[in-house]
């Protein structure tokens, strides 16, 4: 492998791959690094929900919080735009169906609280409706009789996880980008006017094989990893890792053409184009640490038994026909969010051209967080204000509680 590059992008998820594609299309010499497998870590083991309402975690601790999470919707939206066309701009399928998506309410308090959030996202320019529950059953005959009212958003849906983000790796290498796997980085240094990246190579045998490759860029796309490269950077990049737990069922006739989330309790189920149907939703699972305390996401998660129950019955609550279903597989993925909930998007501070985009809805945003990523990575003005998710707002003490 050559030595020099005009970008690194570090992490091989969807959001890594579509800035490497995003590049490369504007003919970037791109080399991605993944320190496991392309898509192995949060990118291939979330559910592929595409949720651009406020999701619970957003709402649950009231109207002001949901009212500062909603500074992230412009990012949202523009990733509804971009998913809608983007199995087209890459000539391979991602598994995008976009048929809209539900909130449920199954009391009045739940109610009420969709009828706030509706009027914050259509401040926005969401396009969302609350529904009482017989007009939602009319659309959703699967939902049972406690539905009383759900808010509606008609280009909500789903991806494939297992496909979305191989796909754009290959679209990016078709463009002429390298990418690495089983490499970690290990050291990120300024070198005048370009980064040092010193690389461990595992794929030439046991012993890693240690490089060093230059780089005008740097961008930094590692989800759970972000806190640790920032440290390398010099940059202060606080994020909160999560386990979430997740089921899939065995395949069943085709019944759920929505997405469906919850306003009272931590929900999201969808069906795949195969049949399955997946239940999530941010039930939470416990992370393996190290003697000093911080996670070791080497080791995989452990399941929550109260996790597992409190999903099912969340589920079955809902949409009685998931209750007979036998579970296939529960599984905990990982992600990240930051202590004031919105996404970290922009240029590391004090790393001059170093940038960065985790937290939130990683996976709904993987789009719009590349598109902006590239812009900047091209020395060009993103086309979507920074300002409410600029990492520098940690080290001038917003967002710390």
């Amino acid at each position: 492998m050559k030595s020099s590059f005009d970008v690194v992008i570090v992490g091989g998820g969807l959001l890594g791959c579509a800035v490497a594609w995003m590049l490369a299309r504007e003919g970037a010499d791109v080399l991605l690094v993944e320190r496991d497998q392309v898509n192995q870590h949060a990118s291939g083991q979330n559910a592929g929900s595409l949720h651009f309402q406020l999701e619970y975690r957003m709402i649950e601790k009231g109207i002001e919080a949901a009212k500062q999470a909603a500074e992230a919707m412009p990012l949202h939206l523009e990733a509804a735009r971009l998913w809608a066309g983007l199995a087209e701009e890459v000539g391979e399928p991602l598994g995008v169906v976009q048929r809209g998506g539900l909130m449920l309410a199954e009391n009045a308090a739940q109610a009420s609280l969709l009828e706030t959030k509706a009027e914050i996202e259509r401040s926005w320019g969401l396009d969302v409706d609350v529904l009482d529950g017989n007009e939602v059953r009319t659309i959703a005959p699967y939902l049972s009789e406690s539905v009383v009212a759900a808010s509606y958003c008609p280009i909500e849906g789903k991806a494939d996880t297992r496909t979305a983000g191989p796909t754009m790796a290959r679209a990016a290498i078709r463009l002429g980008a390298t990418v690495r796997t089983r490499t970690a980085v290990t050291d990120l240094r300024r070198n005048g006017s370009s980064w040092s990246v010193t690389l461990s190579d595992r794929n030439s045998g046991e012993s890693p094989r240690a490089q060093t490759v230059t780089a005008e860029s740097v961008i930094l796309t590692a989800g759970v990893w972000t806190t640790e490269l920032g440290n390398m950077l010099g940059g202060y990049l606080p994020t909160i890792p999560l386990a979430l737990t997740m089921t899939v069922t065995a395949k069943t006739e085709k019944f759920i053409p929505h997405l469906v989330q919850h306003a009272g309790a931590r929900l999201s189920l969808k069906q795949s184009l195969d049949g399955n149907v997946l239940i999530g939703g941010g039930w939470p699972a416990r992370l393996v640490t190290h003697a000093d305390g911080t996670p070791d996401f080497s080791v995989r998660p452990e399941l929550l038994r109260a996790s597992v129950a409190g999903n099912a019955r969340a589920a079955t609550a809902v949409v009685p026909r998931v209750g007979p279903l036998p579970a296939l597989r529960t599984w905990v993925g990982t992600t990240t969010v930051t202590p004031d909930q919105l996404p970290l998007v922009g240029p590391v501070p004090g790393a001059p051209g170093a940038f960065v985009a985790t937290g939130g809805s990683a996976f709904t945003l993987g789009p719009s967080f590349a598109q902006v990523l590239a812009e900047l990575a091209l020395g060009r003005k993103p086309g979507i204000d920074l300002t409410p998710y600029d990492p520098s707002r940690y080290e001038r003490g917003v967002g710390v509680s």
